[in-house]
């Protein structure tokens, strides 16, 4: 067994396998990427696979997490304007964004349980809540602002 075959993802290998797939070291490169950075966008996870693999490119980063993502191990989620991030299918949380400074915190899924029961109730929508990142301010901000009365919302910018 090579050095390669024993850093590999085995039930990563084994999904790939049954959809007729090979496992590659740039696909387990971007699973391991993934992995560390937690929510990364595409970027970021080139600039991590291309410190081991520098020869891999923005290309096939984006075509291995479609596969990855189509095949259920990641999903994205899109936390404002830019571009989506990605992260590991089983990490569920809903994402609050502070539109302020742009920090990301995680709260439990389980929050957004009577929204998503309204949402059914009322209109027959099935919330995925594992794919919504809410918008608002942080605690750190939301005492900045407190502390100075001339920062208000209305003079921040859209981003």
């Amino acid at each position: 067994m090579s050095a390669y075959d024993r850093g590999v993802d085995t039930s990563l290998r084994q999904t790939l396998h049954r959809r007729g797939l090979r496992m590659t070291p740039q696909r387990q490169l971007v699973v391991d990427a993934v992995r560390a950075l937690g929510h990364a966008t595409p970027e970021q996870i080139c600039t991590r696979v291309q410190e081991t693999a520098p020869a891999v490119n923005i290309t096939t980063i984006y075509r291995t997490l479609e596969l990855l993502e189509r095949i259920g191990l990641v999903r994205h989620t899109h936390l404002g304007h830019g571009a989506p991030t990605y992260s590991e299918q089983e990490h569920q949380h809903v994402h609050l964004v502070c539109h302020h400074c742009g920090s990301v915190a995680e709260a439990p899924t389980d929050l957004m349980d009577q929204l998503a029961a309204r949402l059914r109730d009322e209109s027959g929508f099935t919330l995925d809540a594992t794919h919504v990142a809410l918008s608002g301010r942080c605690a750190d901000c939301a005492e900045d602002a407190d502390a100075d009365p001339t920062d208000s919302t209305e003079q921040e910018t859209d981003r």
